[in-house]
């Protein structure tokens, strides 16, 4: 990216003014060298958002931004629908609630490599993964609905985990106003059988050591010390979101000139939030929240049975479960907001009512998976990150090159072969999808993540290493 063009507010903060069609400025956040290697179309997209009607404050990106459909990933933008606000199916994503869970074990690192290769071949037999994986949960009709109106609160009613699971994640588990009529059939269908699946791309099953703390008193109050051991979860809606966003993409192209909308990018189609449109898709959208919630929940179940059997003194306690492609309504400021996050985390500070109490001093688990291979990395939100872009963080490390670049640079197999010698064990049906994955692939997540709390984005606690890694 040309920096001549971006007003240096700060080491990590970046300004475009307002200029053309832009409503408001855009903010870029990420440090000299993050900025500079990030491409063109980060500026042009931040631009185009800053354009869209009703947008408030500014068009954000995070440091971890790149190139996405109509919104950069990593772009935050808030819509205020009392001045002609709008929803953008673009603004959220295809993977709709796409999104990380973390649990802690009770175990030490001694505990897992006396089964590291075992436990590895046994998770990635009972967590279903890759492109078009299917599950053993098969959804009727009426469980279909019920399932995209409960989310993680329907799956544990089914026994898929414990009522305490609930209080750990957003919206309780539960995303409310969904509106399963709004989901077509086709979607319906395509995730009938995806229940309980990892999926494909980025997503992933990680067991991970805590390798280092930065701030005590956080880490405690999250119940994490050095050389635990947790487990990392990334996943979403599969292809029901996926759908979702595709169909009401087209829908809104067609239906913004009927709104008297004039896109600067019709990849960044969108409806007035007050329409019929905004409000079908925002209950569809909505309901792909509640299946990524029930997703990931039935995943923590069928982890939590692998180790009942290989390492029956484990307690899989849930420490907190986050979304990254949403688009949710909170006050800021004393307005109520549509806060679009694509490939951007929610970063509440502490006191947050939202927050579950044994939290809510401490300020909510920002979790940011790495790329395959690298550390992960668990910050908390501040008070200083809620005045910064509608309390939101970066979500991970940021493709640094596309997948068919990826592709043309590593080998599979060579990529698991140098985890291993690396003590990271990798399982994954598809070598093609390991190459697409490989950790060079991605931006420094480190970089990205000491970016983020330089900017006061949110607060590092700690940073893991992964052991095993069941790949998509």
């Amino acid at each position: 990216m040309d920096l001549a063009r971006l007003e240096k507010v700060s080491a990590n903060e970046w300004r475009i003014a307002a200029h053309g069609a832009m409503r408001v400025p855009a903010l870029i956040y990420g440090s000299e060298a993050l900025l500079r290697d990030m491409d063109e179309k980060v500026y042009e997209q931040a631009v185009n958002v800053a354009a869209l009607p009703g947008i408030v404050g500014a068009s954000y990106a995070m440091p971890d931004a790149h190139w996405g459909y109509g919104f950069p990933i990593g772009g935050v933008a808030a819509f205020d629908p009392d001045q002609g606000g709008v929803v953008s199916a673009g603004g959220v994503g295809f993977d709709i609630s796409c999104g990380v869970r973390c649990l802690h074990t009770g175990l030490a690192r001694s505990d897992i490599l006396k089964v590291q290769k075992e436990l590895a071949h046994e998770l990635s037999r009972a967590v279903p993964a890759g492109v078009g994986s299917t599950g053993t949960i098969r959804l009727g009709e009426a469980e279909m609905d019920a399932m995209l109106a409960g989310g993680a609160r329907w799956a544990v009613e089914r026994g898929w985990g414990e009522p305490a699971d609930l209080q750990r994640a957003e919206e309780g588990g539960q995303m409310l106003h969904a509106k399963p009529g709004k989901v077509s059939d086709k979607a319906k269908r395509r995730q009938r059988d995806e229940m309980g699946t990892l999926g494909s791309g980025n997503h992933y099953l990680e067991v991970q050591e805590v390798a280092e703390i930065f701030q005590p008193e956080i880490a405690a109050a999250f119940g994490l010390r050095q050389g635990d051991i947790v487990l990392m979860i990334h996943c979403g809606s599969r292809g029901l979101g996926h759908q979702i966003g595709t169909e009401f993409l087209k829908e809104m192209a067609i239906s913004a000139a009927r709104y008297g909308i004039a896109l600067p990018d019709r990849e960044l189609a969108c409806a007035p939030i007050h329409s019929e449109t905004g409000q079908d898709y925002l209950g569809a959208m909505r309901a792909a929240i509640n299946c990524a919630l029930a997703n990931r929940q039935i995943l923590t179940q069928l982890v939590r049975r692998v180790f009942a059997r290989m390492l029956p003194q484990a307690r899989l306690d849930l420490l907190y479960d986050v979304s990254h492609n949403t688009c949710k309504v909170e006050e800021h400021g004393g307005r109520k907001l549509y806060v679009h996050r694509k490939g951007a985390t929610r970063a509440f500070g502490p006191g947050h009512p939202e927050l579950p109490p044994a939290l809510r001093e401490a300020g909510q688990p920002v979790l940011i998976g790495g790329s395959m291979g690298t550390s992960s990395y668990i910050l908390a939100g501040t008070h200083e990150s809620e005045s910064r872009a509608f309390s939101s963080a970066c979500h991970g490390a940021g493709r640094a090159m596309s997948r068919h670049q990826a592709l043309r640079t590593w080998q599979g197999r060579a990529v698991v072969e140098e985890l291993a010698a690396r003590g990271i064990v990798v399982k994954s049906p598809s070598m093609r999808g390991v190459a697409e994955e490989a950790p060079l692939a991605y931006k420094d997540v480190a970089e990205v993540v000491d970016a983020a709390d330089a900017a006061g984005l949110a607060r590092k606690v700690a940073r893991t290493q992964p052991l095993i890694c069941i790949k998509g």
